[in-house]
This record gives structure tokens, C-alpha cells and sequence, in this order.
């Protein structure tokens, strides 16, 4: 009988937990960056819209509609005629701890210059 027996189990026991949360990790990031580039999306047509003037419920609405759910949307407006959108929103760690476990915060922001106002 050699000494070597079981060792490749308690390998393996020690590897899985470390893979387990690379990979949780990973998927986090992924979901995390799509989140971004939603916000992103959102934040630009919002942007648009309200350089063509249309009416702040509108533009919410789109933003809202296109941007990721439980997004915070800010509109501010600039100096001079510029607009921009402001769209935030928070990103949970996937895994068995649903509003407990860390959060990240990505948001997306977007300036437009309003047409037909004069410089």
C-alpha cells in the first residue's frame, strides 16, 4: 500500500472552492459589464431625446424601457445647451445570498448638445 492514496481527493477538495468562486467571480464581471453597457445604451438615447427637446417624462420612460431594471436615471443640465443623462445601477454578486452578499455600482453617462439653441 503506498502513501499516495486519497491524495488526489483532498487535491481536489481543496481545488473545487477556489474554482467555485473564480468562477463566480467571472460570471459577476460578465454580468457586471453587460449591466455598464446598458446603462450606457440607455444614457444616450436619453441623451438624444433631450436634445431634440422632448419632455423630461418621455425621456424618463425611454431611459427606463431601455436601461437596466432598478436603474437610476439623473438628468442634468449643463452650461450654456448642453444636456446629460446619468443612468446608474447596482450589480449583486450571483450566488445563494440574494440583497446580502457585495454589490457593484455601474452607471453610464452621456452629454448632448440640445438643437436649435443658439451658442
Amino acid at each position: 500500500m503506498t502513501r499516495d492514496r486519497g491524495s488526489a481527493t483532498a487535491e481536489a477538495a481543496v481545488v473545487l472552492p477556489a474554482l467555485l468562486a473564480v468562477t463566480v467571480l467571472c460570471v459577476w464581471a460578465v454580468v457586471s459589464v453587460s449591466v455598464h453597457l446598458q446603462c450606457l445604451d440607455a444614457a444616450r438615447i436619453g441623451a438624444r431625446a433631450l436634445a431634440r427637446d422632448e419632455a423630461t417624462e418621455t425621456v424618463l420612460a425611454v431611459v427606463e424601457r431601455v436601461g437596466p431594471t432598478s436603474a437610476r436615471v439623473r438628468i442634468v443640465h449643463l452650461d450654456g445647451s448642453l444636456v446629460a443623462v446619468e443612468v446608474t445601477a447596482q450589480v449583486e454578486m450571483p450566488g445563494p445570498w440574494p440583497g446580502g452578499g457585495p454589490v457593484l455600482r455601474v452607471g453610464g453617462r452621456a452629454v448632448a448638445e440640445r438643437e436649435g439653441v443658439a451658442r
